[in-house]
């Protein structure tokens, strides 16, 4: 059975438009370990996704994705010329991974965090926590299909 999540991206560096314009991209960049836990062992082909705009005016939800290709080894982390290298990383032990995400819908309007935060049916959604700041998190599927809902307005 799919699984849900939600995935942060800052707009200016990687925004739900880009996607849509590129259609699939790799989620490169995470250095976090239990966000890369939940990359790597978690995660499948299918699983959806809320694509979530932090650091914007409002941070919120922006559209959907869905996962369309297994962790593989985030190259990012052996080029010492990226901002994401790690000189811990090895070919052997590449430490960090990527999934492939692929675009499935822009909401007209982002679901602003207040309105996240209002709403009693996403009590208990992680996004909404104080000190929540994990980049990659699961979604309860009930809380996912409400967020769609209100992105939709129903």
């Amino acid at each position: 059975m799919a699984r849900c999540w939600l995935m942060k991206s800052e707009p200016d560096t990687y925004a739900i438009d880009d996607l849509a314009r590129d259609g699939t991209t790799l989620w490169d960049g995470v250095r976090n370990y239990q966000a890369r836990n939940y990359m790597r062992d978690d995660m499948k082909v299918g699983d959806r996704v809320l694509f979530y705009h932090s650091s914007a005016t409002p941070p919120g939800v922006a559209g959907l994705a869905e996962i369309s290709a297994d962790a593989t080894p985030d190259a990012t982390a052996l080029d010492p010329d990226d901002d994401h290298y790690d000189p811990k990383a090895t070919d052997a032990d590449p430490r960090w991974v990527v999934v492939e995400l692929r675009h499935v819908e822009t909401f007209p309007e982002v679901v602003p965090l207040a309105t996240l935060k209002a709403d009693p049916a996403l009590a208990g959604m992680l996004v909404i926590q104080r000190g929540q700041r994990l980049s990659v998190q699961p979604v309860e599927p009930a809380h996912f299909d409400r967020v769609v809902a209100l992105a939709r307005g129903r």
